[in-house]
């Protein structure tokens, strides 16, 4: 089970990188994940997320708090509503509504959490 559980805290922590580089991909959801796992599977590697300078602490605050930190909640609802404006430009109808529902849904959700 430690195995599928190191696995799973892998290709979350790979999907978490690549949040960090792609603009509409979150990277802290999957880092949470990663975390999860990792607290499972392998301590030493859920403690390096949780001491990395930029993440930890965002995880941290997550873990401990359920917070978001208003930069953060900017940041993220910022990148839905660049994601919506791309889809309209790029898809149109009807993607671009489902852009929209995810926007208010997610954001609502976002905006409304603990700073």
């Amino acid at each position: 089970m430690r195995a599928l559980y190191r696995v799973a805290g892998l290709l979350s922590l790979g999907l978490g990188i690549a949040g960090a580089v792609l603009p509409l991909m979150p990277t802290v959801p999957f880092l949470l994940l990663a975390v999860y796992f990792f607290a499972r599977s392998n301590p030493v590697w859920e403690q390096r997320i949780l001491d990395h300078p930029h993440w930890g602490p965002q995880v941290r605050d997550w873990r401990e708090r359920r917070a978001i930190s208003r930069s953060a909640k900017t940041l993220a609802v910022g990148a839905m509503a660049t994601g919506a404006v791309f889809t309209y430009f790029t898809l149109g109808a009807p993607w671009y509504y489902v852009s929209i529902a995810i926007l208010v849904i997610a954001g609502s959700w976002i905006a409304t959490r603990n700073e």
